[in-house]
């Protein structure tokens, strides 16, 4: 079946309507485009679970800094359509900036606390701009399915509480993470890095899953795990010191100083051009 494609909000609630009126299901996927086979995996869990897929590409100017790379921030719509087809999604709204924002923005979406650590420390504006997209397309998709990528677990984390805090219609579901062959996190700013610099990113997920052998080993103090991720990025001079190595409850996301229960250990550091973001997790007995 051939993708149908929207540009304007008005035509995309048209066919979801009539989707519903006879009875289907919808996920929804929302993305800033250049896709790839994470995105891919996204759209894929939803069409096995849902009768309709839509899935947005959006470069929201509402979650970029003054600093960072809106303008340069990679796009290619033909590439991205033939992408969503082969996964399987029935809808790609593919909105401007005018249609998702027709005059300037005065009401926003703030989730506290949990946008105030680790990237809402580095990026002040980010979290609120994204709440604040998702919200909108929570509504332009209404009742729904919603996929997100745990590699954004901070984000995942922030829209899962938006979600149970203002009553959205929609059910959040976390997929894992899909990686390259050596190990480093699927992204869109993986585009940016040379090949050296590629190869050296993987020590990101290197240290991730040595640091999680070492608290299967007992090793539970929080300063203990952190430094011997830092140690491990720091044999690899193309990769910056971390931005942060964050050691926190899974849910809640409240730093631990001693690892009990479900674990999550995210961090962010600079390669080259981008930052690269990078997480997993880990359960002890309680």
């Amino acid at each position: 079946m051939t993708v149908q494609v929207t540009t304007t909000l008005a035509e995309t609630w048209e066919l979801l309507d009539a989707a519903r009126a006879e009875g289907k299901t919808v996920g929804l996927v929302p993305t800033m485009g250049f896709l790839h086979a994470g995105h891919a995996s996204l759209i894929q869990a939803s069409a096995a679970e849902n009768d309709v897929t839509l899935t947005t590409i959006f470069v929201n100017p509402l979650q970029f800094g003054a600093d960072e790379d809106l303008s340069d921030y990679p796009r290619d719509l033909e590439r991205d359509l033939k992408l969503c087809q082969e996964a399987g999604a029935t809808v790609v709204l593919t909105p401007s900036v005018d249609e998702m924002y027709p005059q300037p923005i005065v009401t926003t979406v703030t989730v506290n606390e949990l946008s105030e650590a680790m990237e809402g420390a580095q990026r002040p504006t980010h979290f609120a701009g994204v709440a604040t997209v998702v919200a909108k397309l929570f509504h332009i998709g209404g009742r729904c399915r919603a996929y997100f990528g745990e590699k954004d677990y901070q984000q995942l984390a922030v829209v899962r509480r938006m979600v149970s805090d203002l009553s959205f219609q929609v059910q959040v579901i976390g997929c894992p993470i899909v990686r390259e062959e050596n190990g480093l996190a699927m992204s869109s700013r993986n585009t940016y890095l040379s090949t050296e610099q590629f190869a050296a990113a993987a020590v990101l997920n290197r240290s991730l899953r040595s640091a999680v052998e070492l608290v299967q080993a007992g090793e539970h103090d929080a300063d203990v795990v952190r430094s011997h991720i830092i140690d491990m990025i720091a044999t690899e001079p193309l990769v910056s010191a971390p931005d942060y190595v964050a050691i926190v409850g899974a849910d809640s996301l409240q730093p631990l100083t001693q690892l009990s229960g479900d674990v999550r250990i995210i961090l962010a550091a600079q390669v080259g051009r981008p930052r690269l973001l990078d997480n997993i997790g880990v359960s002890l007995d309680r």
